[in-house]
């Protein structure tokens, strides 16, 4: 039994035949019906297609202003993280300090693949780049802030000359009984 082709008495009502035998004309031969033209179909092919396209450049551009924004997120966090830290060295604080120093440090350093994936002629990246820089600058800014507090930067000149005796400190807070 041939596929596709109806036998009697198989207990099938219906066949397909895949095979085009026939010497009918095809589609393309047939005159188009009065008031249509292909070319307005084109058309309405290529508009639908160019809003597409302008949908897709609006859908990455705000995709990456979000990814752009995304540090700001997190110096929220990280600056809450560190106060909680507190000021004084220990294993804590320093973890944290440095992971505030090194998480903008590998950010700013994989810019380019952050923003690889909305690359598109149609859509600015400039800016949302500047954004992301500036964002990862400011963390970097508190990551350093906060190793001064804990006293872990070399400020002075002492910090580099070891026969140079350490600054004089302007201040100095006690209290309870003053021990003379």
């Amino acid at each position: 039994m041939d596929k596709g082709k109806a036998v009697m008495g198989s207990g099938r009502r219906w066949a397909v035949e895949f095979t085009d035998n026939s010497t009918s004309h095809s589609s393309r031969d047939i005159l188009d019906p009065p008031g249509f033209t292909r070319a307005s179909q084109e058309q309405d092919d290529s508009a639908v297609s160019k809003q597409k396209k302008d949908a897709e450049a609006n859908w990455k551009a705000q995709k990456a202003w979000e990814v752009a924004q995304a540090p700001f997120k997190n110096l929220f966090m990280m600056a809450f993280m560190m106060w909680m830290a507190g000021s004084t060295v220990h294993l804590f604080s320093i973890g944290i300090t440095f992971s505030a120093l090194l998480q903008p440090i590998n950010a700013l350093r994989g810019v380019g693949k952050v923003f690889e994936p909305y690359k598109d002629n149609k859509v600015d990246l400039l800016v949302p780049k500047l954004v992301f820089i500036a964002l990862n600058l400011v963390g970097l800014g508190m990551g350093i802030w906060k190793l001064n507090t804990l006293g872990l930067l070399p400020t002075h000149v002492s910090d580099w000359v070891s026969s140079l005796p350490p600054p004089q400190e302007v201040e100095y807070s006690g209290g309870g009984i003053p021990l003379y």
